[in-house]
């Protein structure tokens, strides 16, 4: 009896060590996977933060260009360029030459 007693508790112990090993190798790749797949969105998430980057870096320098030309469109030349332009205006004595073409 003791002898069968202690067969039992051996293959128990066995059985039980099976189970442990399988349940932490499941674990590891469990982990292993969800790590590979969290590389993948940082690579991911590092480019887009690059073209977000590079995107600012591009409204940044239109909105100085759109400052420049708000300056701009103050001084005396600008409305003296939409007056010949789009007016047609003239000062007093000057001569306009038009192209034959």
């Amino acid at each position: 009896m003791a002898r069968k007693a202690a067969y039992r508790k051996k293959r128990q112990n066995r059985t039980g060590m099976l189970l442990v090993t399988t349940v932490v190798l499941m674990m590891l790749v469990v982990v292993s996977v969800k790590s590979v797949e969290l590389q993948e969105k940082k690579e991911t998430y590092a480019l887009k933060e690059a073209a977000l980057e590079e995107q600012i870096a591009m409204e940044e320098a239109r909105a100085e260009e759109i400052e420049e030309y708000e300056k701009y469109t103050q001084t005396k030349k600008y409305v003296e360029e939409i007056a010949k332009d789009k007016l047609g205006l003239v000062y007093e004595g000057e001569i306009i030459f038009k192209d034959e073409n």
